[in-house]
């Protein structure tokens, strides 16, 4: 189910809440906030899982996801697992200007843009992920893996290559990856960061939501997350699940976060052409892309173009397969 508050466009449940909620819901810790997670004894913090059990239970793998207007324009119509993933995320960021600025024009309503860029730099900005293994990433080749992790590294993020996955090549359609599933398993993450290209990325997501399992065996085997590492500062009592798993590996929730953001890491690692922020608030991040690599992005922009057919046709209804 979506977190609230939503906006049905093209049959998707777009968030429209702020980007520090939706922040929360991605990372897991909106618990932690409102029990006011402090560093205090083993005995208050033993007391304070006990009330977590009891308010949220164990809790399902949630995929987030921030569909390009390409996807919406092309794959939501000619996918049908691109299209589950859409409509049954939890949470789907507006992170396609060009739709937001279309729905405007056709409704009159304006809704609030979060990119994954935006989203993305929040995220890596939360303290509880520099833990070592909070984080498992999915990288679309050792090119861009080197990359990234030198970034990553040197913004202290102890990312090693037990926390790292090189994606094959994947057919269209559904996905199944069972040696992904099992190291996500093994080292029980946080969040699994998928860093590949849009409309991969989203059947991937749906796939590791169906298919992850956690059990409590799993957790103290990767308990890796609480140990020593040159990297990692003092900060366990900010990070939940951590907290969590000292205690009671049983507590711990059942799966990650699975965010689909694509190329938004490239942005910031210089894979991809640098977009400041004033240039993406102002959504001019597709035209930073397109005079960085004319070959490469014109005919993705020029497909875009077909969302304002579907968008004026179907407003917030899920379009026909094929149109």
């Amino acid at each position: 189910m979506s977190v609230s508050p939503t906006r049905r466009v093209l049959g998707v449940d777009f968030f429209i809440g702020s980007l520090d909620d939706a922040v929360d819901h991605a990372v897991g810790v909106s618990l932690r906030e409102k029990f006011k997670v402090k560093n205090e004894s083993e005995s208050d913090g033993l007391s304070l899982q006990l009330n977590l059990k009891s308010s949220s239970g164990a809790r399902n793998a949630r995929l987030v996801v921030a569909p390009s207007a390409p996807g919406l324009a092309v794959d939501l119509v000619k996918s049908e697992s691109y299209r589950e993933a859409l409509t049954t995320a939890d949470l789907v960021l507006t992170d396609s200007g060009f739709m937001v600025l279309l729905w405007r024009a056709f409704t009159g309503e304006k809704l609030p843009r979060h990119s994954g860029l935006k989203f993305i730099r929040a995220v890596l900005d939360r303290p509880e992920l520099k833990q070592p293994g909070a984080v498992f990433w999915v990288m679309p080749s050792a090119e861009e893996d080197a990359r990234n992790r030198a970034w990553l590294v040197a913004q202290g993020f102890p990312v090693t290559s037990d926390d790292v996955y090189l994606a094959p090549h994947y057919a269209a359609g559904p996905i199944h990856d069972p040696e992904l599933v099992r190291r996500i398993e093994a080292r029980s993450p946080r969040i699994v960061m998928l860093a590949i290209g849009g409309g991969v990325q989203e059947r991937v997501g749906l796939m590791l939501r169906t298919e992850l399992r956690y059990s409590a065996a799993a957790a103290v085997e990767g308990e890796s997350l609480s140990g020593s590492s040159e990297f990692a500062p003092d900060t366990s009592a900010l990070n939940f699940n951590l907290a969590l798993n000292r205690t009671s590996p049983a507590l711990r929730r059942e799966g990650p976060s699975i965010l689909c953001l694509g190329a938004a890491i490239a942005f910031l690692t210089g894979g991809q052409a640098n977009i400041p922020p004033w240039a993406d608030k102002l959504i001019l991040g597709w035209l930073f892309r397109l005079l960085s690599n004319p070959r490469k992005f014109w005919r993705r922009y020029w497909d875009a173009l077909s969302l304002a057919r579907l968008l004026w046709r179907n407003r917030d209804r899920l379009p026909p397969m094929g149109t």
